[in-house]
């Protein structure tokens, strides 16, 4: 970490510390490096900068929608923290390649499979890409669940700290025994790993993936942490 990302995210972190309640014990259960592919549900713009700060030291980055470096502020805010732009709406290949240089590199990548922001918090229906980053790389998936940020822009102004709840999984690599990945198998695998990632937030979150006893693991191995 160069000395201007670690001035900069001790300013963003104390600021979070100032305006949030943090409950993230939970992150120290997130390995210090990868190859590992974090993915966590979509709730507003403090995402980014809220597990970013509260993740590192450990070597991470993430895919940042394109549009982001539009921004005279967060362009280079995301391009110091090394962050991937992703042009949505297509299969943009570069930045595929760029999320699978990472994991080779033992980095931890992190993914936000539904898209966009919720802003309400209720998980909405996730794309197959975080699927084609761990079929691509090989690399295992840890879900990391998050709830109370949507209610940020409601408590800033009454000057009420906005609580944030964090939690986070058991780490598991995608399997489809040896056959090819179709599109069927990776949107079955999407609903998988999505539901478990449902499974760890508060019924009234969990939004399109709300049934669980639809939920299955024909296609997770659980593996051991180091």
């Amino acid at each position: 970490m160069t000395r201007t990302e670690n001035i900069v995210n001790t300013i963003i972190k104390g600021l979070i510390f100032s305006l949030c309640r943090v409950e993230g014990e939970e992150l120290k259960r997130v390995p210090d490096q990868g190859p590992l592919i974090v993915y966590m549900n979509h709730i507003n713009f403090l995402d980014a900068p809220l597990f970013y700060t509260h993740l590192r030291p450990r070597p991470l980055t993430g895919f940042v929608k394109s549009e982001t470096w539009d921004s005279p502020f967060l362009g280079p805010l995301f391009t110091l923290w090394g962050a991937i732009p992703l042009r949505r709406g297509e299969a943009d290949m570069s930045a595929i390649r760029q999320g699978v240089s990472v994991l080779e590199e033992g980095k931890i990548l992190a993914i936000a499979p539904e898209g966009t922001r919720s802003e309400h918090g209720r998980l909405r229906v996730a794309h197959a890409g975080t699927v084609m980053m761990a079929l691509l790389s090989g690399a295992p998936l840890l879900p990391l669940a998050h709830f109370g940020t949507e209610k940020f822009r409601h408590n800033l102004p009454r000057l009420r700290r906005t609580r944030i709840r964090i939690r986070v999984g058991d780490p598991f690599r995608l399997d489809n025994g040896g056959k090819r990945a179709t599109r069927e198998i990776r949107e079955k695998m999407t609903e998988e790993i999505m539901y478990h990632l449902a499974a760890m937030l508060p019924p009234s979150y969990r939004g399109e993936y709300a049934e669980l006893s639809k939920a299955t693991r024909k296609y997770m191995r659980f593996v051991a942490r180091k």
